[in-house]
């Protein structure tokens, strides 16, 4: 093996041992409470169709009628694009029940689960809409 080719080599291993503990920590699931599930039903606000994440913003009325916003975090773009999704799947005034993991930190929003519109109609991050 040629000197270049070893420092090559060495290079990549050194940029790989950098690189890959930010790569891990963009993925973890710390901020969600994985053991919990709720839901929440309002007005669609705004589909970010945004990458490494997509975002789904919803109006959600609070108890003392006021309107406060939810902030749901889903896959990427190309992860729900092969199963069925497309940038137009959720419109902004759309209504719908929110199913997802919550933020430990009680904000509001967390790891989307799935949602299921008036129809019946369930979209989740697995699987292709289901009619009901």
């Amino acid at each position: 093996m040629s000197r270049r080719l070893r420092r090559g080599v060495m290079l990549a291993i050194v940029v790989g041992l950098v690189i890959a503990p930010s790569a891990a920590a963009h993925h973890s699931f710390a901020a969600f409470d994985l053991a919990t599930q709720k839901s929440v039903t309002g007005t669609v606000k705004q589909f970010d169709w945004t990458n490494p994440h997509t975002w789904i913003w919803v109006n959600v009325p609070n108890k003392a009628g006021a309107v406060e916003t939810w902030g749901f975090e889903a896959m990427s773009p190309n992860y729900l694009g092969r199963r069925g999704w497309t940038k137009k799947t959720l419109q902004p005034g759309d209504q719908i029940t929110v199913t997802f993991r919550p933020l430990k930190d009680g904000s509001h929003g967390g790891m989307f689960v799935s949602a299921k519109r008036p129809d019946g109609t369930v979209l989740t991050m697995f699987a292709e809409p289901t009619d009901p």
